[in-house]
């Protein structure tokens, strides 16, 4: 454990033995999960790479955040991970709600000159295509906030009832001190951040995706400048899992070689 701005958080850091100046790379992983989720990352990059990896605030074994946090948030905090572990400048690979957060660290002005490059996988950020009936779930949803303010007791369960229709499996699985982190991150559209990002970036997909669509990364691909996509046939939201072998040889590669530039 390592305590990070006042928060404990769990890291794994690790070295490659026999390999002079390692490039360092930060692991971040996806909503609600933990080290654990991007166990096979780790395992196929650290006779290549510097490794760290954490459990993000409020999930995994780390402590919870102390307020309702957003994208920023993570980024910044991140950020201050990598300065106690000597992470001057350091690489990224990202899934899902870790993509969000490099995006986050590689569009910014004040922090993308400490990016080297990075890899995004499933990456969350862009707003989705949403069907009707999503927004009458949350129509609902605020409804029954709304219900369970003022009822009572009564309202409250009936508030219970109508989140058990209308939330997201993550909402349902979120504890109720994470949900107000959870609302703003989903809230929040990163595309804007898109034609600011200042890194060499590689974007890893699985055609089979189903949480972040390919569609999503094809757009990544076109309003990341020089971005270069590479589709994982068969894979899913967690192609780099699915397909380790694949992926970790395309990550090592891009990572410690050079990439595309």
């Amino acid at each position: 454990m390592l305590t990070v701005d006042g928060l404990r958080v769990r890291l794994v850091h690790s070295r490659p033995a026999g390999v002079d100046d390692p490039p360092k790379v930060l692991v971040l992983h996806g909503w609600g999960a933990s080290v654990d989720a991007v166990g096979s990352i780790l395992a196929g990059l650290r006779d290549r790479v510097e490794l760290a990896a954490f459990d993000l605030p409020g999930m995994g074994e780390s402590e919870m955040v102390p307020a309702a946090w957003g994208n920023r948030d993570y980024a910044a905090f991140a950020l201050k991970l990598a300065d106690a572990i000597d992470f001057d400048r350091f690489a990224l690979v990202g899934h899902s709600r870790g993509a969000a957060i490099s995006l986050v660290l590689a569009s910014d002005p004040a922090t993308r000159a400490r990016i080297e490059r990075m890899v995004l996988t499933g990456a969350a950020g862009i707003k989705p295509r949403r069907p009707l009936s999503y927004y009458l779930k949350v129509g609902s949803a605020k409804a029954g906030r709304v219900i369970g303010a003022v009822g009572g007791r009564p309202g409250k369960r009936l508030q219970e009832r109508i989140r058990g229709r209308a939330a997201s499996a993550d909402w349902l699985a979120a504890p109720e001190a994470l949900r107000g982190t959870l609302r703003n991150v989903l809230a929040e559209d990163l595309s804007p951040l898109l034609p600011e990002v200042a890194v060499p970036t590689l974007l890893i997909w699985g055609p089979d995706d189903d949480a972040t669509p390919l569609w999503m990364g094809e757009r990544m691909e076109r309003e990341i400048p020089g971005a270069a996509l590479i589709v994982l046939r068969g894979g899913g939201h967690y192609a780099y899992a699915e397909l380790a072998g694949e992926f970790n040889v395309i990550a090592a590669h891009f990572l410690t070689q050079g990439g595309r530039r």
